[in-house]
């Protein structure tokens, strides 16, 4: 109990962030969640965007900041993380990851972790809760209790009690290698789902499984699939008669093939992998860029860096790099006013030194980070 209230109170001292800012930033290149402008301007007013254009009048009284030799980008997102403490949130936003999509934890602690939303030092959390998963199987290793199912008329109750902890979306687990959800379990998880008005999102390792949960109607993959190549006939079939996203998660997958050592010799090569991405990019499946830290000790931060390097050895445009760590991520789970710098949106981004629209290690530059208008601590 002690330690719940000291989480409490440290949320309430947080939230009180800094003072709010109103600036301009002149001559600047930016690349606005969809393209790229050679060179604008951009003017907050107490935290939103509220112009974008060549020339833009200011008071007085108001800051300008030159972007002559910078770029402006919208606040990174992450996909697919598991935040296990504020610290977590506050090493995302200094790397200007301002949005994180948490993928299995302890409800309570998670939803006193959202209250972090509105300051400034940490990024947003949206959660899935708990993972829907088969007793021992994958998700009850970690040292906390977790429900389970069994069967598919338990997979309302399963939802039911999401909602009620107020889960922004919905993570199934399919993982053959420990007891797994069967198939009528996993369809009746994402058919509660949908009727909650939650998007359903499923781990998976196997390409039989990914196929089986896209013609359930999973709205997204979580990781790319690591046994076989899709054929180009099936993925045509899926990409025209579905709708859903995929997160590769290539950094995790690559680590873990580093991890298993020779056993990895039975999965796809780097370079297949890395096929795979491309196919489902060209088949015109959105890709979004997610880490799962902490495993294999990658960090809540910069890591989406690599992850981001990654997508682009994949053979994603760099413009597409881009969208995968920010606008794909917004629109695939309905973030309201972030992921683009448009007048209405959230004034979150980042002023980097250098062109990271020809070149993405310039993200590990020199960078301002803006939330809601109010500068990052970094």
């Amino acid at each position: 109990m002690k330690r719940l209230n000291a989480l409490v109170l440290f949320v309430l001292i947080s939230c009180a962030g800094y003072g709010q800012n109103n600036f301009i930033i002149e001559n600047i290149k930016v690349f606005d969640g969809e393209a790229i402008i050679t060179s604008t301007s951009v003017k907050v007013e107490n935290g939103v965007i509220v112009e974008v254009a060549k020339k833009i009048k200011g008071s007085a009284e108001t800051l300008i900041i030159k972007g002559k030799g910078k770029t402006l980008m919208p606040a990174l997102s992450n996909a697919h993380v598991h935040a296990w403490s504020p610290q977590s949130l506050m090493e995302a936003a200094k790397a200007g990851v301002l949005n994180v999509m948490d993928m299995h934890g302890m409800e309570p602690y998670q939803g006193m972790m959202q209250q972090l939303k509105d300051s400034t030092n940490y990024a947003r959390y949206y959660i899935a809760g708990y993972a829907a998963t088969a007793p021992e199987g994958h998700g009850t290793q970690f040292g906390f209790p977790v429900p389970t199912l069994n069967k598919p008329e338990e997979a309302a109750k399963f939802i039911s009690d999401r909602v009620k902890a107020n889960v922004d979306h919905i993570k199934i687990i399919v993982e053959p290698w420990k007891t797994t959800l069967d198939s009528t379990t996993v369809e009746a998880l994402i058919k509660e789902a949908h009727k909650a008005r939650k998007i359903a999102v499923v781990h998976v390792s196997r390409l039989e499984d990914a196929i089986a949960v896209i013609s359930n109607n999973a709205d997204g993959l979580v990781h790319i699939w690591w046994d076989k190549e899709i054929k180009s006939s099936k993925l045509k079939e899926l990409s025209e008669s579905k709708s859903f996203f995929v997160i590769p998660t290539l950094l995790t997958t690559l680590k873990a093939f580093e991890n298993m050592g020779s056993g990895a010799d039975k999965f796809l090569t780097k370079v297949q992998l890395f096929a795979e991405v491309k196919k489902m990019y060209n088949a015109g499946v959105p890709i979004l860029a997610g880490t799962d830290p902490p495993n294999f000790g990658i960090n809540q931060g910069t890591d989406l860096y690599k992850e981001l390097d990654l997508l682009y050895e994949s053979g994603l445009p760099l413009l597409e790099v881009l969208k995968a760590g920010t606008s794909n991520i917004s629109k695939a789970f309905s973030l309201e006013k972030s992921g683009y710098i448009k007048p209405g949106y959230n004034a979150d981004f980042i002023l980097i030194d250098g062109d990271v629209t020809q070149d993405l290690k310039v993200l590990n530059n020199s960078k301002v980070i803006w939330k809601n208008g109010k500068q990052v601590k970094l």
